[in-house]
């Protein structure tokens, strides 16, 4: 558990610190702007049980929509590994010179203890890079808050209608939304006292034995 507290406290530390604290982007301060935008739709609209924007500004509500983004898109991606490694797709040879293969490294959580700490620090420099060199709005160009194309990859946005880009934008925002509470889900299921962490296989009738063999 020492490691695991280790890397959640550098990687959290890594989001904080290397996150912009201002963005240039528009939006209007009136509470009625930010019912109107991107993220507020059915089934719940606009929905701010705690009051994080009550009296907010543009500045804030952009901060706090740069950090959804940022971490519905982490998400998204820890959602995404975790499936793929619980099926047992692995790297090929070793991931040490000690002989510790990929293969014998398990899925989940379980993985941050057998991981060595080498493996964990670099791990973490490669987010620190990402953070400091790539995920961001280098040129200042973008058009949207977690807009980081930067001239380089697009996808054909450019050739997108303004419906079709808007329409893409809540897609992300709702697979984040939801890749968050999944993967937290994924992790408190997994540390539950049980023989089968996944306690809805049994209503799903579809179990997975997690990390059996390891």
């Amino acid at each position: 558990m020492s490691k695991l507290s280790l890397l959640l406290s550098l990687l959290i530390g890594s989001t904080i610190s290397f996150a912009p604290t201002k963005q240039s982007y528009r939006a209007s301060s009136s509470l009625q702007a930010f019912e109107d935008e991107i993220g507020a739709q059915p089934p719940l609209g606009y929905f701010d049980p705690l009051g994080l924007l009550d009296g907010a500004d543009a500045d804030r509500f952009n901060r706090l929509r740069y950090v959804e983004i940022k971490h519905g898109r982490v998400c998204m991606l820890a959602v995404l590994g975790h499936i793929v490694t619980t099926g047992g797709v692995r790297l090929p040879g070793d991931i040490d010179y000690h002989g510790t293969s990929f293969s014998s490294i398990p899925s989940g959580l379980a993985a941050l203890s057998k991981v060595p700490a080498a493996g964990l620090l670099q791990i973490f420099l490669f987010v620190g890079f990402l953070e400091l060199g790539v995920m961001k709005d280098i040129t200042g160009d973008g058009e949207f808050v977690g807009d980081f194309r930067n001239d380089f990859i697009d996808f054909g946005w450019d050739t997108f209608t303004p419906e079709e880009k808007e329409r893409k934008r809540a897609i992300e925002l709702n697979n984040g939304r939801a890749a968050q509470m999944g993967i937290l889900g994924l992790m408190v299921h997994e540390m539950l006292p049980s023989h089968d962490p996944y306690v809805i296989n049994g209503l799903l009738g579809s179990p997975v034995d997690f990390n059996a063999g390891y």
